[in-house]
C-alpha cells in the first residue's frame, strides 16, 4: 500500500513542476505575455486552495471507497496532462492545470487519510514515506523534462506523462485494494460524521493548528521564494550553481522524512515538531551570515535536515487531534486557513527583499517558523503513545 501511494505521489509532484518546466515553449507558442503565464499560476493556486474543504468531506464520506478516488484522482491528472497538451489556445491551458491541480489536491485527502487509519501506530512515519515520493517528483521531474525536451516537443512529453497516469490509475484500482476496508461496526454513521464535521469548525485546538499550519507555511513560501533570486542577483552563482543549492534542500529532506516521522512517533510530536522548528529559525538566519563556498553549501543542508520533513508530522498531528471518522475534513480545513496565510507572504518577502535585502527576509522567515514553534508548543495535542 505505501509504496503504491508513494508512487503516486510522485507522479503528480513530477507533472506539476515538469509544467514549470515547460512553461516557456507554452509562453511561446501562444504568445503570451508575462502577466498571462502568472494568471496561468495564479489559477493553479486558487484551484488548489478551493478545492480543499469540499475534498476533505468528501473523503470521509466515501472512506469505503478510498482506492476508487485515489484511482480517479491519477485519472483525471492525466486527463489535465492531455488537456494542455492537445490545448489550442490560453483557456484551455488554464483549464487543463486547474484539472491537474484539484487532482492532486484531492489525492492528498484520501492518500493521507488511508496512510493516517491503517498506521495508526506509525503514521508519523508512513505519512513522511508518502511525503518522499512527492519529494522524488519535485526533484526529479524537472530534470527529466528537461532532458526528455531535447528530443520531444511539449505537446509531445505531456501527451506521454498523461498516458503514464492513466495506466497507473488503472492499476491502483487493483494495488489499492485493502485501502479504505473498514472493520465490521466501524463504518462512521452520515449523522455522527456531520456533528463531528460542525464541532471541528468550533474547536479551539484545530483553529491553533491551523494557525501552526499558516505560520510554517510563510516562513517556507517567503524563504524559497526569494532564496533563488539572491543566489543570482546577490551571490552571482551560475545557473548550474542555484540548481544544486536548491536541488540540496529537497535532497536532504527526502533522506531526513522517514527518520523525522519515526522519531515523532516514538517521542512525540512536540519533541520533534518543536526544537525543529526552532532549527529551522536558527538555520535562516545563518543563510544571511554564510553567503560563500562551503559555508554556504553546508548551511543550505542543514536547513534541509527539517524544512521539508515537518510536514507529514503536522498531517499526523491532525489526525491524532480528530481521528479517523473526520480526519479528512480536518485536514481540508486546516490546509485551506494555512494556504490563504501563505498565500501572502510570497508578496511580503518580495517587498522585504527589494526594500532591504536578503537579510531583512531571513530575519521575516526565522521569525515565523519562531512563533510556529512557540504556538505549537502550548498546543494540547494527544501524543501517539496515547492513542488507542
Amino acid at each position: 500500500m505505501i509504496p503504491g501511494l508513494v508512487i503516486g505521489h510522485a507522479v503528480f509532484h513530477w507533472i506539476v513542476q515538469s509544467f514549470v518546466v515547460v512553461l516557456p515553449e507554452i509562453q511561446q507558442a501562444f504568445n503570451l505575455s508575462t502577466v498571462a503565464v502568472g494568471g496561468i499560476l495564479t489559477a493553479r493556486e486558487l484551484a488548489s486552495g478551493a478545492v480543499k474543504i469540499p475534498a476533505g468531506v468528501a473523503s470521509d464520506a466515501l472512506a469505503r471507497y478510498w482506492r476508487w478516488l485515489l484511482a480517479a484522482c491519477l485519472a483525471a491528472g492525466g486527463l489535465g496532462a492531455l488537456v494542455i497538451s492537445g490545448s489550442a489556445g490560453y483557456a484551455a491551458v488554464v483549464t487543463g492545470i486547474i484539472i491537474v491541480t484539484v487532482a492532486h489536491s484531492v489525492w492528498h485527502m484520501p492518500a493521507s487519510a488511508s496512510l493516517s487509519y491503517h498506521f495508526r501506530r506509525r503514521r508519523g512515519m508512513a505519512l513522511s514515506f508518502h511525503g518522499i515520493g512527492g519529494g522524488i517528483g519535485d526533484a526529479l521531474g524537472p530534470i527529466a523534462t528537461g532532458v526528455l525536451l531535447l528530443v520531444l516537443t511539449w505537446r509531445e512529453l505531456l501527451s506521454s506523462y498523461s498516458l503514464a497516469a492513466f495506466v497507473l490509475g488503472a492499476i491502483a484500482i487493483w494495488a489499492f485494494a485493502p485501502i479504505g476496508r473498514m472493520p465490521t461496526g466501524r463504518r462512521p454513521l452520515a449523522e455522527p460524521r456531520l456533528a463531528r464535521t460542525r464541532q471541528l469548525l468550533r474547536d479551539p485546538v484545530l483553529r491553533r493548528l491551523a494557525i501552526v499550519y499558516g505560520l510554517r507555511a510563510m516562513a517556507l513560501v517567503g524563504l524559497v521564494t526569494i532564496f533563488p533570486l539572491y543566489l543570482e542577483n546577490e551571490l552571482s552563482l551560475s545557473p548550474a550553481s542555484r540548481g544544486f543549492h536548491i536541488g540540496l534542500l529537497i535532497v536532504i529532506g527526502l533522506l531526513t522524512r522517514p527518520v523525522v516521522g519515526h522519531l515523532s512517533d516514538r517521542l512525540g510530536r512536540k519533541r520533534v515538531m518543536v526544537p525543529g522548528l526552532v532549527w529551522s529559525a536558527a538555520m535562516a538566519l545563518a543563510l544571511a551570515l554564510f553567503d560563500t563556498g562551503v559555508p554556504l553549501t553546508a548551511t543550505v543542508a542543514l536547513l534541509g535536515l527539517f524544512l521539508y520533513p515537518d510536514q507529514p508530522v503536522l498531517t499526523a498531528s491532525v489526525f491524532d487531534l480528530v481521528g479517523p471518522d473526520v480526519g479528512s475534513t480536518a485536514l481540508g480545513l486546516v490546509s485551506f486557513v494555512g494556504g490563504l496565510m501563505a498565500a501572502a507572504s510570497p508578496l511580503i518577502a518580495g517587498a522585504l527583499y527589494q526594500a532591504r535585502g536578503f537579510g531583512t527576509v531571513a530575519t521575516y522567515a526565522a521569525a515565523l517558523f519562531a512563533a510556529s514553534a512557540l504556538a505549537f508548543g502550548t498546543i494540547p495535542i494527544p501524543e501517539p503513545h496515547r492513542l488507542k
